[in-house]
């Protein structure tokens, strides 16, 4: 029989494990401060990296070499008065006023498929290109996991880098692309694993083409 995933990450099989995950890393300099102060001095043992945002290689150059970082596709400028736009030529995502749609409502409305899919593929292969050795991917404002056409992409790319994804936590039944049962279906046969966003259910990253760093993780108390 196979080693469990806590048996492989040094555990007890019973042992509970649990992610403390910063999002928004790259938005502001208040938020690469807060969010390095928590990786490196405090409880966080991950965070994700926004790529188009304006502050993104500010925090790639303040990294540490033991980071967890995934890459937190960006496909929405949610600030009237600060906005960020997507990498790739893609008109259908684009807002009036320049930068990326404002609203998950204005994206879902006007947005294609396939220039989702280069805008999201770009943002991983940017962070790449920066040194960043990505060892997850995660939604900003859930903008690819609560439409099944934005899903599939989602899907694809992990499969593509082979890297486990994460799944909101606070979203509703009838607010999900699919059931729960469905997603990890059509997870696994994508060949990817999935994250939850406060718990980890994701295969270590032992297949991954680079150098596997696994999740740091904090024990609960029972």
């Amino acid at each position: 029989m196979g080693r469990s995933l806590n048996q492989t990450l040094g555990y007890d099989d019973d042992a509970r494990l649990v992610i403390l995950s910063c999002d928004d890393l790259g938005a502001f300099h208040a938020s690469n401060v807060g969010v390095l102060a928590a990786l490196h001095d405090g409880a966080a043992t991950c965070a994700s990296l926004m790529v188009p945002a304006p502050w993104a290689r500010h925090a790639v150059s303040n990294l540490q070499p033991d980071d967890d970082i995934g890459v937190h596709l960006t496909l929405v400028s949610e600030h009237a008065e600060y906005r960020w736009g997507p990498l790739t030529y893609a008109p259908s995502l684009q807002s009036g006023d320049g930068g990326f749609p404002a609203t998950l409502d204005d994206l879902w409305e006007h947005a294609d498929p396939d220039e989702v899919l280069r805008e999201c593929r770009a943002q991983i292969e940017r962070a790449l290109l920066w040194n960043v050795d990505v060892t997850h991917l995660a939604p900003h404002l859930t903008s690819i996991t609560l439409r099944p056409e934005f899903f599939d992409v989602y899907l694809q790319l992990a499969a593509e880098f082979r890297l486990p994804i994460r799944l909101p936590s606070s979203i509703s039944t009838a607010q999900a692309p699919t059931s729960s049962i469905t997603i990890g279906r059509r997870a696994v046969a994508s060949g990817c694993s999935l994250r939850s966003r406060d718990y980890n259910q994701a295969s270590p990253r032992s297949t991954f083409s680079r150098p596997s760093t696994h999740p740091k993780f904090v024990r609960l108390a029972r």
